[in-house]
Parts: C-alpha cells; sequence; structure tokens
C-alpha cells in the first residue's frame, strides 16, 4: 500500500517502483470498474464508503461553521522550477520549491498538480471540461487536494509552456520559464469541502477535499493538447454515502 500511494503522490507511472502494480487505466479490463479487483492494494476502490470524485449535490452541502472546523485557505504558494512528466495516466507538474497550504490541522506541501479530462468532479450535475487537482502532503503523510475547474476560455498563460509540446507518455521535460502555483487559482478561493479519497489507485481515504467554487480558464488549443493524449482519463463520480459537503464561506 505504501509503494502504492507513493506512486500516486509523485512520478512513477513508468518506473521500477510501480514495476509491482497491476496495469489500470480508464478503459478495458483497468478500467475504473474494475481497480478494486486488481490487487489488494487498490481494495479501497471497491471497498471504500468514502471515495472520490463525487456530484456536489445542494441537498448534501451544509454551511461550514466554527464547529466544522473549516476556513478559509491559507495558500503560500511560490515561483519555482518545474517538471513536465506524463506518467501514462495524466501530464503531471513537478516543481522544487512550490510552497504549501495552511489548514487548521497544519501545513501541507504542494508535491505536484496534473489534470483530468473531462473534471471528476460535477457541482449539481454540471461537468466542465478538465480540472487541475494540487495534491498536499502534511509532515506525517495525510494528504489534501485542491481541485481547480477549468471551463473554455482565453489561453492560459501559465500554462502557454506546458501545453505548447507535452511529452510523449513516458517521458520528462524540464520547463525553461517557472511556475506560481498560486496563479493557476481562481480569484475566489471559496469552495466545498468534504473527506474523501485519491481519485486514482490505491484510492486511498482520509484524503481532505477542497474543490473551488468558480473555474479559471484554458484555451479550445490547450484542452484539445491535453486530450490529445488523454481524451478520458476521469473516474465515475462515488456515492456520498451519507458524507456531508461543507461550503466556504
Amino acid at each position: 500500500m505504501k509503494k502504492a500511494l507513493l506512486c500516486a503522490l509523485f512520478w512513477c507511472g513508468f518506473t521500477h517502483a510501480a514495476d509491482a502494480l497491476p496495469h489500470w487505466g480508464y478503459t478495458g479490463a483497468g478500467a475504473p470498474g474494475n481497480w478494486g479487483k486488481l490487487d489488494t492494494a487498490f481494495a479501497a476502490c471497491r471497498l471504500g464508503k468514502a471515495q472520490s470524485p463525487i456530484d456536489i449535490r445542494s441537498e448534501a452541502v451544509r454551511r461550514a461553521t466554527r464547529t466544522t472546523g473549516t476556513t478559509p485557505i491559507a495558500f503560500h504558494y511560490t515561483l519555482s522550477d518545474a517538471t513536465v512528466v506524463n506518467n501514462g495516466h495524466s501530464i503531471q507538474i513537478g516543481m522544487n520549491h512550490p510552497g504549501a497550504i495552511t489548514l487548521p490541522d497544519g501545513e501541507y506541501r504542494l508535491t505536484q498538480f496534473h489534470f483530468h479530462a473531462p473534471a471528476e468532479e460535477r457541482i449539481k450535475g454540471k461537468t466542465y471540461p478538465m480540472n487541475i487537482h494540487l495534491v498536499h502532503a502534511r509532515q506525517d503523510g495525510r494528504l489534501a487536494v485542491v481541485a481547480v475547474l477549468l471551463k473554455v476560455g482565453k489561453e492560459n498563460t501559465v500554462l502557454r509552456e506546458v501545453f505548447a509540446s507535452l511529452p510523449q507518455k513516458g517521458q520528462t521535460k524540464p520547463l525553461a520559464d517557472r511556475i506560481d502555483p498560486s496563479r493557476l487559482l481562481p480569484a475566489s478561493h471559496a469552495y466545498y469541502a468534504y473527506t474523501g479519497s485519491l481519485t486514482t489507485p490505491p484510492c486511498s481515504e482520509d484524503v481532505q477535499w477542497f474543490v473551488l467554487k468558480r473555474a479559471t480558464e484554458l484555451s479550445p488549443a490547450q484542452i484539445a493538447a491535453f486530450r490529445q493524449f488523454y481524451p478520458a482519463n476521469a473516474r465515475p463520480v462515488q456515492p456520498l454515502n451519507g458524507r456531508w459537503i461543507y461550503s466556504v464561506p
């Protein structure tokens, strides 16, 4: 399980660390419906009761209060050198010193961000063309993910170099320009919060999720560039199983 979790956090798609794990994907025998049957390390994909992604429906949303332990996220991202990797499941960006977020239970360092098409999260049934998952880890290993929805619009200049020339599967490419992750966020940091899981194997639970309410933009050309490699790399939405979603602010 530890090896599978590390591969979910970092860039194990084409490294020896992942060799012992079964192939998974989004179609055929390795599709999401079969993940939980591929390996005992992936059992949570089938048996977990707090899985992600979800459809954020009004009837499950509660306004956050002091007692819910939800407060505005303090973003402390910094400009950093970055590397793009095509790990066989998505395009993933790693940075040397990207910064962190501060939550009520401590600081979570940004480990990487990656993309899904279509967006894995839905809001009241609405889907978006793509999303970004910014994955953070606390020193003890607990995870927090900030999801940014992406809509069709103007070119995203922060990601211009990323989408201008995407690496082939299994390849990595350093970026000439540094990236400031804070510029990937919409102006409003209002969010929906819930407890869920990784959306890829091993589907580990007890992950804090923060889905920003406002979408940011990608150009049609940028979306098309990603979809040439990954036209559909989104896990279907999962049952809430009685979980509440908290709206902040």
